[in-house]
């Protein structure tokens, strides 16, 4: 029961990512003056983000706040929920807690960047203290294991966090989600529950891991040749399925792809990875057995261009080759975004006379997310006064606030967010109250931060449209050209081909100079613009396209 005292002070939750996106998911939990930060993730970037490696939170509300930040709790180990974590710890030195997993596969990466982090493990059961705050770790299953779901208690209530979840009957590791202490928080009085919409616009309820396992088995008794399977490195139930099922077939087993081979090293020397005596072997030792007799366990299956897979498709790959005859598996969802990418490596498989085998066609992956069943189910198990979909685009966000009306939770009481915006709770009441600047973060290269929204519209600009250069050679003294107009143009036209129009914008911009100096425009900055708004109204009119134009004023 809150104090009187207590209940003055005001519970916020912020979230900074993954709300109104698949990705980059991390959320803020505030009482008083005390903070902590669950997950820090990233997102891959979209194939118009030009140049972009990654695409991080952005973190100027947590850098604002530091001193007041006790701790980083992260649910699993995936990287849109991890990813962002050595980047943020550059910048912020707080205790990070997980489950062994997640912080094995968390120190891999921050060891990358030469960091030495506080890395705590918890498990499935402990619960910890914060000042305020008492959260108690509850396990769930996903697909990666050593996931856990979050009930945190405050002393305005209980805020359950769902974690990326789903109701399987007999997952591969034995680990259920544990809806029994998920259920027993009611008798508590829940607060808020915060839980995954990845899959809220699905019927019924997620198909089981082993099922994939089964459609496996299938494909490679059938398959005459050597079998790809592609997947995300740390899908961990999917790499045992397919240790497992070419164990059974009597195949040897390749791995390649850095991130993939990484996974397996520290999901095996923890304990989280069964790998059967003798199946692995080295790439170089490939020749030395059959085609029918091998497995390539590689990453790529969101068709990204320098992943094994789109190598190995574009004959590009140092050791393997795709023949006709050999079968690849991709098994995994597209994340959206990534749906051009990957239809144009299975095309590039295909035209390498390979059987290509992928969600579109048959069930070669299972999700890791609840569908509308199992969050009914979750939603009825909890009761909470308020409702908050995460995880997720607007989409997902919609059709799961419309289960908890279904389910009995009034709209009054159900918000869909936006990245960013406060949930404040006082005295038991819910309201958003503003917003913190949320957004995002660009890593292009080395570079991280650098790269604003308008320069990536620039690339974007760039690449669809072109570019024209115009260099004016201008005497200083009496702003008068003193050279013709040099005209240097990318991606727009073909100059050699093209000389008259050439000719025909020289000489439109020696107009447009004639006129300015009439005008005794002498300011360079004043010169340049009416030169590029009137050249960009010509050249529409001549082809109809926007290129981006540069004037160069040289002053001699």
């Amino acid at each position: 029961m809150a104090t009187s005292k207590s209940s003055k002070k005001k519970l916020r939750l912020i979230p900074l990512g993954g709300l109104g996106e698949i990705g980059k998911n991390m959320l803020v939990v505030e009482y008083g003056k005390e903070m902590l930060v669950i997950d820090a993730g990233l997102m891959f970037p979209q194939e118009e983000m030009l140049g972009i490696d990654l695409v991080l939170p952005n973190f100027s509300y947590l850098k604002k706040n530091k001193s007041r930040l006790r701790a980083i709790i992260l649910t699993h180990g995936h990287e849109d929920h991890t990813g962002a974590l050595p980047y943020l710890l550059k910048e912020i030195k707080v205790p990070v807690f997980g489950t062994k997993l997640t912080l094995g596969l968390v120190q891999s990466k921050i060891a990358e960047y030469g960091l030495k982090e506080d890395l705590r493990e918890v498990k499935a059961g402990d619960e910890l203290n914060f000042g305020p705050f008492k959260i108690e770790f509850i396990q769930v299953c996903h697909s990666i294991p050593d996931g856990v779901g979050l009930a945190i208690h405050t002393p305005m209530g209980i805020i359950v966090h769902s974690g990326d979840f789903k109701f399987d009957n007999d997952p591969i590791d034995g680990r259920l989600t544990n809806l029994e202490k998920f259920a027993s928080l009611r008798k508590k009085k829940v607060l808020v529950l915060l839980s995954d919409s990845t899959n809220a616009e699905q019927t019924g309820y997620t198909r089981p891991e082993r099922s994939v396992g089964e459609i496996l088995k299938e494909i490679f008794i059938k398959g005459k040749g050597k079998i790809i399977v592609a997947s995300f490195a740390s899908h961990i139930h999917r790499i045992q399925q397919v240790l497992n099922t070419a164990s059974e077939t009597g195949r040897k087993v390749v791995v390649t792809g850095r991130s993939m081979i990484d996974s397996i090293k520290i999901a095996g020397e923890l304990g989280y990875l069964d790998v059967p005596e003798g199946i692995l072997i080295d790439v170089f030792d490939m020749k030395s057995y059959p085609s029918r007799k091998m497995v390539v366990l590689c990453t790529g299956s969101q068709g990204e261009p320098l992943s094994a897979l789109a190598r190995m498709a574009s004959h590009d790959h140092r050791w393997i080759k795709v023949n006709p005859g050999d079968a690849v598996i991709i098994s995994a969802r597209p994340v959206p975004g990534n749906e051009s990418t990957i239809y144009r490596t299975i095309n590039q498989l295909y035209k390498c006379g390979a059987d290509v085998y992928h969600q579109a066609i048959t069930d070669v992956h299972a999700s890791g997310h609840a569908t509308r069943e199992e969050l009914k189910l979750l939603l009825e198990s909890v009761s909470p006064m308020y409702f908050i979909p995460i995880h997720g685009e607007y989409r997902h966000q919609k059709h799961h606030a419309d289960l908890a009306r279904e389910v009995g939770i009034s709209k009054k009481n159900i918000f869909i967010v936006e990245n960013g915006e406060i949930i404040e709770f006082t005295d038991g009441k819910a309201k958003i109250n503003g917003r913190v600047e949320a957004g995002v973060t660009y890593v292009d290269g080395l570079g991280v931060g650098d790269i604003k929204d308008i320069v990536l519209r620039d690339r974007q600009h760039l690449s669809s449209d072109g570019i024209f250069i115009v260099v004016l050679t201008i005497n200083e003294r009496t702003g008068q050209l003193t050279a013709e107009p040099d005209v240097i143009s990318r991606g727009v036209i073909y100059a050699r081909e093209s000389q008259e129009l050439i000719d025909e914008i020289k000489g439109h911009v020696k107009a447009c100079l004639k006129k300015t100096a009439k005008e005794r425009i002498t300011d360079w900055g004043v010169l340049k613009y009416e030169v590029r708004n009137s050249l960009g109204k010509f050249i529409y009119g001549k082809l109809k396209r926007r290129p981006m134009i540069i004037p160069i004023i040289v002053e001699v």
